[in-house]
C-alpha cells in the first residue's frame, strides 16, 4: 500500500468518526465525586449536588452563610473528624443523581406553600438502601437558632446506615425565623406520614422505623414519642426505636427567649404557651406507649453543662425506666456536642450500637 493510500484511507476514517461523533446525541457528564479535600466550594456548587435538590448550605436564610465564608475550606477542615462519612453520604446523593433516582421530595403541596413560604424549606433527602424492602430511619440534625449540622451530623450517619442496608432519609426542618407554631414539629410529623404513605413506592418497611435526633433534633424525635403531641395524634405508626445522640430534653432557660424572639407570642395568643415545642420537657411527658430509646451523651459535652445535664437524658433514662420502655444510655467520657457519628472521640460505633438495640426491640 503506497503512502498516498495509506494517507486517504486514514483521513475517511477520521472523517467517518467526526461524522459519527457530530450526529450522536450529547450526553452530558457525570458530576464528579467528592473527596475529603474537596472545597466547600466544590461542594456548594457540585452538580450532583445542587441538581439531586440537597441544601449543602448549613445556614438559615435569616443570616445566610456567604459566597466569600469558607470556599476555601477543605471538607476535612469544614467539617472535622466524621469527614470520611459525611463524604461518602454526599457522594451517595450524587451517585444517585448520576442514575437518575429522586433525591428531593418536597413535604408540602404548592397551595399550602402558597398560604406559607416557609413549608418551602421542608423537604426529604432520599438514601436508598442498598436492597428494596429495608427499614429506615428519619435523620434529624441539630440546630442552633439560624444554623444546622445536616452535613457533619446528618450525612455522617446516614452514610453507616447505608452501609447498614436500611434506607435512610435526612429531615430539612424549618429552623430560626421560620420558626412559628412548631414549624419544625409539623415538618417531622409531615415526613413520618408521607414516608409512610408513600413506603411501597419508596421501597421501605412502613413499620418499625427509627427517628434519629442530633442535639435539637433528638428533642423532636422524643415529641414524637409522648401521648400528648406524638404519633397516636396522627393516626402515625409508632416508631420502632428512638436513636438519640446528645439531646436536649429540656430547653430551661431558652425558653422564653424562643417563646418570644422566634415566636413573636404575645399573651392569649391562639397556640397555647405549654404546647410550644420548646416548652415540652420530653422526661415529664413519657408514658407506657413511649418508644424504645437509645441515647447517649459526652461529659464534656459544654452545651449540656450549661443546660443541667440531670435534666436531659438522665432524667428521660429514669423515666423510660419507670414506665417499663426499653431503654440504653451510654455516657462517653471525651465526646463534645456536635460529634456526630461520633469519629474521633470515645463515642465512635455508637450508630453500630444503636442499630443493634433498634434491631433487638423490634425483633
Amino acid at each position: 500500500m503506497t503512502y498516498k493510500t495509506k494517507r486517504t484511507l486514514c483521513l475517511a476514517a477520521a472523517a467517518a468518526a467526526l461524522a459519527g461523533l457530530l450526529a450522536a446525541p450529547a450526553q452530558a457528564a457525570d458530576a464528579p465525586y467528592l473527596t475529603a479535600d474537596s472545597t466547600v466550594a466544590e461542594l456548594h456548587g457540585n452538580e450532583g449536588i445542587v441538581g439531586a435538590g440537597f441544601d449543602s448550605w448549613d445556614r438559615g436564610t435569616f443570616l445566610p452563610e456567604q459566597p466569600w465564608e469558607y470556599p476555601g475550606w477543605s471538607l476535612r477542615r469544614y467539617i472535622g473528624a466524621p469527614v470520611d462519612e459525611a463524604v461518602a453520604a454526599l457522594n451517595l446523593l450524587i451517585d444517585n443523581y448520576n442514575r437518575g433516582v429522586q433525591v428531593t421530595y418536597p413535604l408540602y403541596t404548592a397551595e399550602e406553600i402558597a398560604a406559607d413560604p416557609t413549608r418551602a424549606s421542608a423537604e426529604l433527602y432520599y438514601f436508598p438502601a442498598k436492597e428494596p424492602g429495608a427499614k429506615y430511619a428519619i435523620v434529624l440534625s441539630g440546630n442552633m437558632l439560624e444554623r444546622t449540622a445536616r452535613v457533619k451530623e446528618a450525612c455522617s450517619a446516614v452514610a453507616e446506615l447505608h452501609e447498614m442496608g436500611y434506607a435512610a432519609f435526612i429531615l430539612r426542618y424549618r429552623v430560626g425565623h421560620e420558626l412559628k407554631d412548631n414549624a419544625n414539629y409539623q415538618d417531622l410529623v409531615r415526613a413520618v406520614a408521607y414516608v409512610t404513605s408513600h413506603a411501597e413506592a419508596l421501597g421501605v418497611q412502613p413499620e418499625d422505623y427509627a427517628l434519629m435526633g442530633f442535639s435539637s433534633g433528638g428533642h423532636l424525635c422524643g415529641m414524637f414519642g409522648t401521648d400528648r403531641m406524638g404519633y397516636q395524634n396522627f393516626g402515625l405508626p409508632k416508631p420502632g426505636a428512638l436513636l438519640l445522640a446528645y439531646p436536649i430534653l429540656n430547653y430551661v432557660y431558652g425558653k422564653p427567649i424562643l417563646f418570644y424572639v422566634y415566636d413573636g407570642a404575645r399573651p392569649g395568643d391562639h397556640l397555647a404557651p405549654g404546647d410550644y415545642y420548646y416548652n415540652i420537657e420530653v422526661p415529664n411527658e413519657v408514658s407506657d406507649s413511649f418508644p424504645a430509646t437509645f441515647q447517649w451523651y459526652g461529659r464534656n459535652d459544654g452545651t449540656l453543662r450549661g443546660i443541667f445535664p440531670q435534666w436531659q437524658s438522665h432524667a428521660l433514662d429514669e423515666a423510660l425506666a419507670q414506665h417499663g420502655v426499653p431503654h440504653a444510655l451510654t455516657v462517653y467520657d471525651k465526646a463534645p456536642h456536635g460529634s456526630g457519628n461520633g469519629a474521633g472521640t470515645d463515642a465512635a460505633g455508637w450508630i453500630a450500637q444503636a442499630a443493634a438495640f433498634w434491631e433487638a426491640v423490634t425483633a
